[in-house]
């Protein structure tokens, strides 16, 4: 499958936008969906609908085989030893959200420290917070550098003998860094730390190695990925799953029950209660399927070249002031245009049917960081290309033309 001719695989780009044809560069925050994981889904409803693992008839059959298929295929894509080491969850925040629950609340203590860095998401930071709360641990981040990068000198300051979690992204959702993750994996087990690595925004754009990284916990949402909301996965070695206790009971995560107790399932099944999201992992499964059918190195060759194009592109406009590094950088860029407030900028981009993501992109400790309230993101995929940078570019001169007295210096080239 050729990425040029990608988009005819997405039905939603068969339309126009006020008047435009669909420019669609909000992928960091859910990507589009291609009609094999469409049809894949609507086969699952027309065809095998029942419950997974609890039936004997034809239909249960059918469908406990396509979901627990969808697990062995994610276990694959990212060469997990096992798929008893793949736990379906509704995305990357309830899966981090169950590694504090469950696993950090049972091993943290007061005086021990929990290590970030001021980049990460609102979902990979609260929860830490919580189990700070809980458990008096201590909360501490690796510093960033003017950049937004990481010096690995300031990881090996910032770990100490008392760290118990590292939890950190593997690419930032604003910067578009690439953070160096297998070399703190490496330094925090040597301090006997435990790594939860946040893959919301790597796994769509990245072969990703989990066996090779060596983390103790990989989060990632199906969404982001060309499949459907409401399904992400955890990740975890087995020898640590297999320590953590359920936080949600019922059905089908259980073992044996009385009257007076009851006892679990191994995992990963024992963090799955109560019905699934059966369509959601079929959806899953035939997303990596596409994926695997583009061929991740072509996905990541492709985002490479639209993305140096566009930074090209957008530093040729005057009073364009873009966020992170230039290199070191995957998949978005984070701007902001002079005095233009960021919703302003998103609202005139759509009015050309540019969609682009404007706010804090739940990182509000990193827009304190950046000193900026708000930035704009434009993030792109497979389905993107360059006529589609052209767009926002051309998008962005027509809102400084609307909203600054210089809007139309001759400093900026229209394509």
């Amino acid at each position: 499958m050729h990425v040029a001719d990608i988009k005819k695989y997405f039905p939603i780009f068969n339309q126009q936008v006020n008047g435009h044809p669909l420019t669609y560069l909000d992928s960091a925050a859910s990507s589009q969906k291609p009609i094999q994981v469409i049809e894949a889904i609507k086969r699952y409803y027309e065809r095998d609908n029942a419950n997974v693992h609890r039936g004997v008839h034809t239909l249960s059959s059918r469908a406990t085989d396509a979901y627990e298929q969808a697990r062995v295929k994610t276990a694959r894509f990212i060469h997990a030893r096992s798929e008893k080491e793949i736990v379906f969850t509704r995305g990357t925040t309830t899966a981090i959200n169950l590694v504090a629950s469950s696993f950090a609340k049972a091993i943290c203590r007061e005086g021990d420290e929990i290590v970030m860095t001021p980049m990460e998401h609102h979902s990979n930071l609260i929860p830490w917070q919580q189990v700070a709360a809980a458990t008096g641990a201590t909360l501490s981040y690796i510093p960033l550098q003017s950049d937004g990068t990481i010096d690995m000198q300031d990881v090996k300051n910032t770990l100490s003998e008392r760290t118990k979690i590292v939890a950190i992204s593997h690419i930032s959702n604003v910067l578009g860094v690439v953070n160096p993750v297998k070399e703190i994996i490496h330094q925090a087990h040597r301090k006997g730390a435990i790594v939860l690595v946040d893959g919301a925004q790597s796994i769509p754009h990245m072969a990703v190695d989990v066996q090779d990284l060596d983390c103790d916990f990989y989060t990632f949402s199906g969404h982001k990925m060309c499949g459907p909301t409401g399904i992400g996965v955890l990740y975890g070695k087995r020898e640590l799953l297999q320590t953590m206790q359920p936080i949600e009971f019922g059905g089908e995560m259980i073992d044996h029950v009385d009257l007076y107790s009851a006892t679990w399932r191994e995992s990963p099944w024992r963090f799955e209660g109560g019905t699934p999201m059966i369509a959601g992992a079929i959806g899953l499964g035939a997303a990596i399927d596409f994926l695997n059918e583009v061929g991740m190195e072509h996905i990541e060759a492709h985002d490479a070249d639209l993305l140096h194009y566009a930074v090209q592109q957008l530093s040729s406009i005057k009073d364009v002031v873009i966020y992170g590094p230039l290199a070191n950088r995957k998949s978005l860029i984070t701007f902001n245009v002079g005095s233009i407030h960021p919703h302003d900028m998103a609202t005139i981009l759509d009015s050309s049917g540019v969609a682009v993501r404007a706010g804090h992109h739940c990182c509000q400790p990193l827009m304190r960081w950046l000193d900026v309230s708000a930035t704009v993101r434009a993030s792109f995929y497979v389905y993107n290309t360059r006529e589609d940078v052209d767009r926002l570019i051309n998008a962005i001169l027509l809102a400084k033309k609307l909203f600054m007295e210089d809007g139309g210096d001759s400093k900026d080239r229209v394509l």
